[in-house]
């Protein structure tokens, strides 16, 4: 469901009671009943903001990506050099890691909405994509060796370091570090 229409303060208070108990609990197991409870609204008035909660799944994975998307953009421009560009990524996963402990909104997603068609598995698929594609123009524009394969082994790695996320285990630094050595492998020779 688009919807271009401002948010409301109602929409926006169930939009992040949504984004709280869907990301929490799971998408499945979330009614709108208990959305409408904790947002302080009717369920009548969540499905004339939403329409359904599949749309309201959406809007909550959409969001998300948003924001992901600005925080590995904003890594990405902070770089200077070419080649740290391309694991930029890695950087802005730590910093989201902080207030994201229970994994990966996304894959977790693409777990309990298996149907390609669903509104929301397609977001989760598309915010996969969208970071190996971006992982490749990076890649690109560093010189780097089979900038596609790199791009989508650099996507392996990351998508495992946010699957292993729960686990007490670091495996972030040692996924930073593979990830650059990977990168530095395929870059051109600057010495």
């Amino acid at each position: 469901m688009e919807n271009t229409r401002p948010m409301t303060a109602a929409g926006r208070r169930i939009a992040a009671a949504a984004e709280e108990l869907f990301y929490a609990r799971g998408i499945t197991a979330v009614g709108v009943d208990l959305i409408a409870e904790r947002s302080g609204v009717t369920k009548r008035t969540l499905y004339n903001r939403f329409g359904s909660k599949d749309h309201l799944v959406a809007a909550y994975l959409t969001e998300r990506d948003r924001r992901w998307r600005a925080l590995v953009l904003a890594a990405v421009d902070a770089c200077t050099d070419p080649v740290d560009k391309v694991t930029a990524p890695f950087d802005a996963l730590r910093t989201w890691s902080a207030g994201n402990t229970r994994g990966c909104a996304f894959i977790n997603a693409l777990a309990e909405l298996p149907d390609p068609s669903h509104p929301a598995h397609r977001i989760a698929a598309d915010q996969k994509l969208w970071l190996r594609t971006l992982f490749e123009e990076l890649a690109t524009t560093a010189g780097c060796r089979e900038p596609a394969t790199l791009a989508t082994r650099l996507l392996v790695l990351h998508e495992g370091t946010l699957a292993t996320q729960p686990l007490p285990l670091d495996t972030l630094s040692g996924s930073a570090d593979l990830a650059r050595a990977l990168v530095r492998s395929g870059a051109p020779d600057t010495r």
